[in-house]
């Protein structure tokens, strides 16, 4: 595993961390951006290998000369659960994600979601997560959905906590095949396996959600581009009068994903921002 490094202006940061997010394929297992000094951002992407590391690298100096990216190889070890090790629930509206050594401390009347640390996207902590969990707060206002489909599933947070609300069936797919057993696994220690699955595949194009087909309510926490490619097949996967939860896309991507997925019937319903990331809910006319 090697890391990324660069800091320098919000504006260089942002623009490079975008780059890295758009390219496709990205040599990029993952981009994180955060606030590092009142005037510094610091931007941190890994990648799996020294020929990945180093296009990184170069697509941060084309793409903001400003920044002098540092690769440097990491030790064999589990980074993200290491990262992720002790950090403290998340709350949600009704919503409370944690491991096991939280949860016991809850309030009650909360819906308890049990995510341990480990390489699954999707721990709650996370803008996006967030900002997903808080759009389907939104949703349940109107009623609870009973079939969910969840597009880019991760830790197969989102899915579980629609099922712990009330979700007849919910399914989620993957590209990533070690997320696959993490989420169908998270599902069964929430007591939740009988009502979900997450499926190994790159498209919506699956049998068997195709036969499911159409959902209550999509979620699709995945990255802008990908999100606005997938808008004509999520629009046609949706129930008349159902709901899509999209994000993993920065404020700044907000008109392009939103132009792509509105005039197809849809019309935005909620917006939320969280540390740099939008969520954004959109409901489908009848």
């Amino acid at each position: 595993m090697y890391q990324i490094t660069a800091r320098g202006p919000r504006a260089s940061i942002e623009a490079a961390w975008d780059a890295l997010a758009w390219t496709d394929p990205t040599p990029a297992d993952a981009v994180d951006a955060k606030e590092d000094t009142r005037l510094t951002w610091r931007l941190a992407a890994y990648a799996d290998d020294a020929t990945a590391a180093e296009a990184c690298a170069d697509i941060i100096r084309e793409t903001s000369p400003d920044l002098n990216p540092v690769v440097e190889a990491l030790e064999d070890r589990d980074w993200v659960t290491l990262s992720l090790e002790g950090l403290p629930p998340v709350k949600a509206g009704r919503f409370i994600v944690a491991g096991s050594h939280a949860l016991a401390a809850t309030s009650p009347g909360k819906v308890d979601i049990l995510i341990e640390a480990g390489p699954a996207f999707g721990t709650g902590h996370h803008g996006t997560t967030l900002g997903c969990l808080l759009g389907y707060e939104h949703v349940l206002r109107s009623g609870v959905p009973k079939t969910v489909l969840d597009v880019g599933t991760g830790s197969g947070v989102l899915a579980i906590a629609a099922i712990k609300t009330g979700a007849e069936r919910a399914i989620g797919t993957e590209i990533d095949a070690q997320s696959v057993v993490v989420a169908n696994d998270n599902a069964a220690k929430n007591n939740v396996g009988n009502k979900f699955r997450a499926y190994h595949t790159r498209s919506a194009a699956n049998a068997i959600i195709q036969s499911a087909a159409p959902f209550d309510l999509v979620f699709a926490n995945i990255l802008a581009k990908p999100l606005i490619g997938l808008a004509p097949e999520i629009e046609r996967l949706t129930e008349k009068g159902g709901h899509i939860i999209l994000s993993g896309l920065l404020n700044r991507q907000e008109p392009l994903v939103s132009a792509a997925y509105t005039g197809r019937n849809l019309n935005l319903v909620k917006r939320i921002r969280k540390d740099g990331w939008s969520t954004l809910v959109f409901q489908k006319g009848a």
